[in-house]
């Protein structure tokens, strides 16, 4: 690509903690698209690998070892109009061993996926643990893990993408620009970014799992220009990345939701009508060149579940990260406000209608797998109950600290070759209890502004400060949608925009948001992760009107 249309994309992304590198897979090797369909190492093989890594770091000295081997596959399609820009598949193959040895963590990883390849990753990362010892200060403790014999899990899902022949994939990409362009568009780019990774992991604890994960994520962005006045709008598609299949891009067979009256919005759970949502992107940013620009002040905020999603992450997902608590870990995102002591004084995170989950569970997320990688099968927790912080994220080195016993399973390594630590799971509001609808929740607002899609954000180092944008916005006024506005976002800090949250939508109005690249570490890594709610009030919030000068 050239740089013109790498800029462009790298707008599909948001900024800061969420990023777009390539896709997750340690120095993958492109190859012919009908090699995403081989078949890996079988499951014998596999147990025989990791045994030969097992054996070899316990002959070294190792009190524990866990061995992943992983075959990482990725293909991503890009077009622009009526043009194909790029096609690349990828497969990355590989092992990585992490041992303790005299209290200390030891890695290292080979593409020499023999006996003898793994087994010499053992012993150099039982050297390098060995060596790390010399100057750690406190051993390692693990959270005891039962091992599991042989286990295995699948995504759940009806068709695998890579199935699908490239040209069907290509041709519905360049159906949905024609969409855009036939309502309006100036200028549309699509993308279909599609995963899976072929997991198998291995510890002293007696554990063998074999995991088949799959993701798929179609997005695009839609530019409208005003040729006289030079001015232009653009409108990002308002669909997630999930842990599905190619069903996803299959409308028909999926739920619709409808937006609020008079937004022409339509939602989407675990389908997604991408042709439909390109025509209406279209037309959406069209209308944003006239659309009225938002007076700054005080509004209650009626934020869809595409939307907050992002607000979530950023807001709760990454402050209640134990390792940013701890201060060990500030990358990308910094460190966190919601220390433990400030956990102890007990204070509000949130308003009572405030309840947020983790999990690794939910079908269609993207942080859905059986096990983490360290083996822990994954689970559902609390951490917020009815607005008060409860819990955080911990894996199994961790939970010592906060005075627990066991992993909370968000272990993950975005492949072979990095190390695994702790990474965000799904995080999820969880939807209101009494029957509510959108038109509901919108019927009691006087004056406010409902807001749909990821726009651009800021937030600080100890997630507090934050600044939200959107893709459309639209007034409201006596409990009506009356017109589009432009130039929205809006300004608070994590408790106060929290404790502003008055009402949440039910079950029904329930969807996901999700990111393919939640940036995190150093060396970086990415991890895919949802985020689910129902849509959501928040009283008295302040918003600014982004094209005012200063």
């Amino acid at each position: 690509m050239n740089r013109r249309d790498f800029v462009g994309l790298t707008g599909l992304a948001a900024t800061g903690a969420l990023l777009l590198p390539p896709l997750p897979g340690f120095g993958a090797t492109s190859i012919d698209a009908r090699r995403l369909l081989e078949p890996g190492l079988d499951v014998t093989q596999k147990k025989r690998l990791a045994d030969a890594a097992l054996n070899a770091a316990k002959a070294a000295g190792a009190t524990y070892a866990d061995v992943r081997l992983g075959r990482y596959l990725s293909q991503s399609i890009f077009t622009r109009e009526k043009q194909v820009q790029n096609i690349a598949s990828g497969e990355s193959l590989g092992a990585g061993v992490r041992v303790l040895a005299g209290g200390s963590w030891g890695f290292a990883a080979t593409h020499d996926v023999t006996e003898a390849g793994l087994a010499q990753a053992a012993k150099l990362a039982v050297s390098m643990a060995k060596a790390n010892a010399k100057t750690q200060k406190e051993p390692v403790r693990l959270a005891p893990q039962r091992g599991y014999g042989e286990v295995s899990w699948r995504t759940p899902i009806q068709q695998n993408a890579f199935e699908v022949p490239v040209k069907d994939k290509v041709d519905l990409l360049l159906a949905a620009n024609a969409a855009a362009l036939s309502n309006g568009a100036s200028f549309i780019n699509s993308s279909l970014f599609q995963v899976n990774e072929q997991k198998y992991f291995a510890s002293t604890d007696g554990s063998y799992i074999d995991q088949d994960v799959h993701r798929i994520w179609p997005t695009f962005t839609a530019t409208v220009v005003d040729r006289t006045s030079g001015k232009f709008k653009t409108r990002d598609a308002l669909s997630s990345p999930m842990g599905l299949g190619y069903e996803y891009l299959t409308p028909s067979a999926g739920e619709q939701l409808a937006g609020p009256a008079g937004t022409g919005l339509v939602g989407y759970r675990n389908r997604y009508d991408l042709l439909a949502d390109a025509a209406l992107a279209a037309k959406q940013a069209k209308a944003k060149l006239t659309a009225k620009s938002v007076t700054a002040g005080k509004y209650d905020l009626v934020l869809e579940p595409n939307h907050l999603g992002l607000t979530i992450h950023e807001s709760v997902g990454h402050p209640t990260e134990l390792d940013r608590v701890l201060g060990y870990e500030a990358n990308f995102a910094g460190t966190s406000f919601a220390t433990l002591e400030w956990k102890a004084k007990n204070l509000p995170y949130g308003s009572k209608a405030v309840t947020i989950m983790a999990d690794k569970l939910q079908p269609g997320s993207l942080g859905a797998v059986g096990y983490d990688d360290e083996g822990v099968k994954t689970k559902e927790w609390t951490l917020i109950d009815q607005g008060k912080l409860v819990n955080y994220q911990k894996i199994r080195d961790q939970a010592h600290i906060v005075g627990q016993t066991e992993s909370d399973g968000c272990c993950y390594a975005d492949s072979w070759g990095s190390v695994q630590f702790q990474r965000m799971p799904n995080v999820s509001l969880r939807p209101g209890a009494a029957p509510l609808s959108v038109d509901e929740l919108v019927s009691g607002v006087d004056k406010g502004i409902y807001i749909a899609g990821r726009g651009s954000y800021s937030i600080d180092q100890q997630r507090y400060n934050f600044q939200f944008g959107g893709q459309v916005f639209f007034l409201i006024e006596k409990g009506k949608i009356t017109e589009q506005l432009d130039d929205v976002a809006y300004q608070a800090n994590t408790q106060e925009f929290w404790n502003a949250c008055a009402a949440v939508c039910d079950a029904r109005d329930y969807r996901m948001f999700g990111s393919f690249f939640d940036g995190k570490g150093q060396p970086s890594q990415v991890s895919a992760v949802s985020h689910g709610s129902a849509t959501a009030r928040f009283n008295g919030v302040n918003v600014i009107n982004t094209a005012r000068k200063v």
